[in-house]
């Protein structure tokens, strides 16, 4: 009785709502319905803008409030799906009534290309779709793309103490985007990428098949483990290989000021980072402070150590003694901890946290990339400091390589940044102000940073990482994505693996469906939109 209820209470609830739609809206929810079949209707996850929860929906996971302007293009309507089938009807019917389709996880999106467009588009956003699975005896889990790495990471941990996930260090960024363009964290050194560790997926191609690793075929499978998998399809679901961490792990946190030597600590950190034993990972955090009315740089050291205290104080004795680390700097802990000390939450913190998908404030941002080849000068590196004092906002952050990333070929997965490169840079603003000026000013000043390294990073191409999506090395024409044109931002993530992405992409989506300003272009497309043009 009380199923009967709920299925006439769901039809009530579905033709009210049909009756506040205009008769556009209304053929779309139409065609969804039409091609979702499953127990929940595809009309309670579908939100027109004259719903009252359309703009929540929206915002809820818009981390950049550069894009929560009135004048931002929205989407003409959102699903957000907790069945396949819903992802199914909103491929096909986009396609029947010409829509763009912007594919969200839940996570973050440092330049809004899943949530924006210029063009008339659909958003489908996956948070709902956030289960994880995990099989310890198998050392594998499945994770829905919705899922946040904090709700992984807690799942894991729930089944057991000495198993972890190669991912980031950000609990709240969407599985998804995370996974498909790469994913990258503390654990890299030690076991690579988030991409080196997935065994099989589930997608939703162009044509609305669902299709597992072997039905998509291995040229399919590679390019989405870190070629972005919005070119290709809705990635559903990933089977991810677990990794072993010891039941103690060690942390530390030590910061150094110029006036503290962090010019020499910075610089004898380079060539140390990517040598190191590579259970340790030590990330650096450079920003201008203001002591005692001057303003400086404060050098910030982040560490995990897959060991105990001692044998990390030994190590660093040994191989790392210009940060001068003392025992008492070190601290023991599970590796689960140790992903909240990451996260600058205070030692003591439930893990529950973990599963708050917003655990920080929206803030306007910016965010840029590169990769050091070299180790820069000591007098390069106080230039760069005078930079940074003196345009004040910018933060850099330098995160090593070497070990497993020196090991992996930069052919196996898209993600060719392995062997030769020292560290990745990444350039952040962040700024409180509202308003198009204060968007152009700080803009302006990591731009200027990024322009002022260009002697000391990568060249032929400068390279980039692609989770730091970053529309100034350059953008498609929507509708008319080129090999042209793409491939000058193209060959910036993807180095090589750009030309192979692309014939990937003229297979399994001919059409060019999936689009967006930086997706793969497809030569098929572009081919048939120059013949129409001539």
């Amino acid at each position: 009785m009380g199923t009967l209820i709920s299925s006439i209470l769901r039809i009530f609830l579905f033709y009210i709502s049909m009756e506040t739609l205009d008769p556009i809206q209304e053929t779309f929810l139409q065609c969804l319905s039409t091609h979702s079949l499953t127990s929940t209707p595809i009309s309670e996850v579908t939100y027109f803008p004259n719903n009252p929860n359309y703009l929540s929906v929206l915002n809820s996971y818009i981390r950049n409030l550069v894009f929560t302007s009135p004048t931002t293009p929205k989407p003409l309507f959102i699903v957000t799906p907790t069945h396949v089938s819903h992802i199914r009807a909103s491929i096909i019917c986009s396609k029947i009534h010409g829509l763009e389709v912007r594919i969200r996880s839940g996570g973050h999106d440092y330049d809004g290309l899943s949530y924006v467009s210029t063009v008339p588009f659909i958003m489908v956003d996956l948070f709902n779709m956030r289960s994880v699975s995990v099989d310890i005896e198998d050392e594998s889990a499945w994770v829905e793309s919705g899922a946040t790495l904090g709700e992984v990471y807690y799942r894991i941990a729930e089944k057991s103490k000495i198993y972890g996930y190669p991912a980031g260090v950000c609990p709240t960024v969407g599985v998804g985007g995370h996974l498909s363009g790469g994913g990258y964290g503390n654990l890299m050194r030690k076991h690579g990428l988030s991409v080196d560790n997935i065994v099989d997926a589930v997608l939703v191609d162009a044509n609305g098949n669902v299709l597992d690793r072997e039905a998509m075929g291995e040229d399919l499978f590679w390019a989405i483990r870190g070629g972005g998998g919005a070119s290709f399809g809705i990635i559903v679901s990933w089977k991810i290989k677990l990794v072993r961490v010891p039941e103690v792990v060690t942390v530390f946190r030590v910061e150094r000021t110029l006036e503290e030597g962090a010019s020499d600590i910075v610089y004898q950190w380079q060539h140390v980072a990517d040598k190191i034993d590579e259970d340790l990972f030590i990330r650096v955090v450079l920003n201008p402070v203001t002591r005692k009315g001057q303003v400086t740089i404060k050098a910030k050291f982040n560490a995990l150590f897959l060991g105990n205290a001692q044998r990390l104080v030994s190590l660093m004795d040994e191989q790392f003694p210009g940060l001068g680390l003392l025992s008492t700097d070190c601290k023991e802990m599970s590796w689960i901890e140790s992903v909240l000390f990451w996260s600058n939450y205070q030692i003591g913190t439930s893990t529950d946290v973990l599963l708050e998908r917003h655990s920080t404030k929206e803030k306007y941002l910016k965010r840029k990339s590169d990769y050091v080849q070299e180790p820069i000068s000591k007098t390069d590196l106080e230039g760069i400091w005078k930079k940074m004092i003196q345009l004040r906002k910018p933060v850099l952050t330098f995160n090593p390589y070497g070990g497993k990333m020196s090991e992996i070929s930069e052919l196996d997965t898209p993600f060719p940044h392995r062997a030769g490169n020292i560290y990745k840079i990444q350039y952040a603003a962040s700024w409180k102000e509202e308003g198009a000026e204060a968007v152009d000013h700080n803009l302006d000043l990591i731009r200027k940073l990024y322009d002022y390294m260009t002697p000391f990073v990568s060249k032929s191409p400068r390279c980039s990482y692609l989770n730091y999506r970053d529309i100034d090395l350059g953008i498609n024409e929507i509708g008319n994505a080129s090999y042209e044109q793409a491939s000058g931002w193209g060959t910036k993530y993807f180095k090589g693996n750009f030309d192979r992405l692309v014939q990937v992409k003229t297979t399994v989506d001919p059409g060019n469906f999936f689009r967006y300003e930086q997706s793969i272009p497809s030569l098929e497309a572009s081919s048939s939109k120059n013949r129409m043009s001539e």
